[in-house]
């Protein structure tokens, strides 16, 4: 028979579950500035879903993922476990599994050497680790346009021996 209980102390949520052989405790600390940092969700090895998954939090797979993965300025970490086929757009994306798809990356994508990718990579920044399996389409982008447009240079003249500017 499974009992269960919600107690508060000092702002802290505790839940217990108990049966006659089994005690599990779950507690959550009070909100601090810890839980203003992004949150990270996991999926487990033995889960696997089929669809896209939208989230506004960081991301470890350890299981199957198939479909689209959207984690706007968040990081997806595809764990040494983890088998994912799917078009991921993330701000970050660190790979140590199986990934075969295509990736965009507002920042870094990283290749660890356990992993296994294949596919088209779009980011700004990306390192690879001695070891890992890659077959990809790679295209960094730039930081921004404006940084790239080359400045005014003076020049001297010959003749006159001033300085001049180019047009």
């Amino acid at each position: 028979m499974l009992r269960k209980s919600k107690k508060s102390l000092n702002d802290a949520e505790s839940v217990e579950l108990s049966s006659t052989n089994t005690n599990l405790e779950k507690t959550r600390p009070p909100a601090s500035s810890a839980s203003k940092q992004a949150q990270k969700t996991m999926i487990g090895e033995e889960i696997s879903i089929k669809g896209t998954i939208h989230g506004r939090g960081d991301l470890v797979i350890q299981g199957s993922i198939q479909g689209n993965i959207v984690l706007d300025q968040h990081h997806l970490t595809i764990g040494p476990n983890g088998k994912v086929e799917a078009e991921v757009a993330a701000e970050n994306v660190t790979i140590s599994g199986r990934l075969k798809g295509n990736i965009t990356a507002n920042g870094k994508v990283e290749i660890t050497k356990s992993a296994d990718f294949n596919g088209e990579i779009k980011a700004k920044r990306i390192s690879v680790e001695d070891g890992a399996f890659l077959k990809a389409v790679i295209e960094l982008q730039r930081n921004s346009p404006a940084a790239s447009t080359p400045k005014p240079v003076p020049s001297v003249s010959k003749d006159t021996g001033k300085k001049a500017t180019a047009p």
